[in-house]
């Protein structure tokens, strides 16, 4: 099944990539147009789902809007395009969309030989399986002989099959498009557990008719670091997007939060005056204006505020930071110097 999936999308990044070598000059398209086209999930919880309004929620909604604020100055300068797992790497091999903000693991292959480029993790995740509390299965070798049902396309669905085969368990893959739709069939008994990222389930499980009655066991079988991904042929671009994400990171280390942003301005210290563009040779190195990241920081938070008020532990998602910490705080997140 590995060798499939990687087949396909090698297949499909030849078909694509020969189209837009020398596509470029994404930002001055972007700042022409006056608007970034943001590629998102269909719809999980947390990340990208349109609330009552029609207005599109979640960490990743957020970041296309942080990335909208900085290139454009305007946060709500951003037409949404949801996309399947299958739909995704098409649709920004082609051009539809200028970035893919979607929960999109961060792998080699999908690096070298796609004509992608990975920029920046904004989550660090792993794979894990969601099963009916009533099941008394306690660990993943209570799945042995179970359905599951998994997104085609996706590294969940060869995570999934190589823990089973190295582990000598078998398990009946059943392969449905859209996470929706497999919470649906998961509740109606048609699989016995989902198998993708553990956010991704706690996202699901939150829109569940009776949360408390499902379980997320506690193993995890891959790293599954998230991050937005641009295309290969621009460089600048590339730039741009990786900055803003490390840019939400260095806000948190420094202190700068949408709280404080202009009390911020009048700081002596040199990193927080180069972040906000008091010194502008940030800005000028990304051919941005020099309050790029003021303006991301102001319409999104810094990546703290970001992860608390999308996923974090006082929302219907209650995630821990976990590895998400900042590094000083235990966890994984480290922006570059930004000098």
């Amino acid at each position: 099944m590995k060798k499939t999936v990687l087949g396909a999308l090698a297949g499909l990044a030849m078909a694509f990539t020969a189209g837009t070598a020398q596509a470029g000059a994404t930002l001055d398209g972007v700042k022409s147009r006056g608007i970034l086209t943001c590629g998102v999930n269909v719809g999980v919880a947390g990340f990208s789902l349109p609330d009552s309004r029609g207005i599109w929620q979640g960490m990743d909604a957020d970041l296309c809007r942080g990335v909208a604020a900085a290139v454009l100055g305007d946060p709500s300068k951003v037409r949404f395009v949801p996309l399947t797992a299958v739909q995704r790497f098409p649709a920004l091999q082609s051009g539809e969309i200028d970035v893919l903000i979607r929960q999109t693991t961060l792998s080699m292959t999908r690096d070298t030989s796609l004509g992608m480029r990975l920029t920046a993790v904004n989550l660090y995740d792993g794979h894990g399986f969601i099963v009916k509390k009533s099941a008394n299965i306690a660990n993943l070798r209570g799945l042995g002989g179970a359905t599951i049902c998994l997104s085609p396309g996706t590294t969940n669905e060869v995570v999934t099959a190589d823990y089973f085969r190295s582990n000598n368990l078998t398990f009946t893959p059943l392969l449905i498009e859209r996470m929706a739709d497999a919470a649906t069939a998961l509740q109606a008994g048609r699989c016995d557990s989902i198998g993708t990222d553990a956010t991704q389930l706690a996202a699901l499980r939150s829109q569940f008719q009776n949360p408390g009655d499902w379980v997320i066991l506690p193993e995890r079988i891959s790293k599954e670091p998230y991050g937005p991904v641009v295309r290969r042929d621009d460089a600048e671009w590339f730039d741009v997007v990786r900055w803003v994400v490390m840019g939400l990171v260095n806000a948190e280390e420094l202190g700068v939060s949408s709280r404080n942003l202009d009390q911020m301005l009048t700081s002596p210290n040199p990193d927080i005056r180069r972040l906000l563009g008091v010194d502008p040779v940030l800005g000028q190195a990304l051919k941005l204006d020099p309050r790029w990241l003021y303006n991301a920081i102001k319409a999104i938070g810094n990546y703290g505020e970001l992860f608390e008020r999308t996923i974090g532990p006082n929302t219907p998602i209650g995630l821990d930071r976990g590895m998400n910490r900042l590094w000083t705080n235990g966890g994984l997140m480290y922006s570059w110097p930004m000098r």
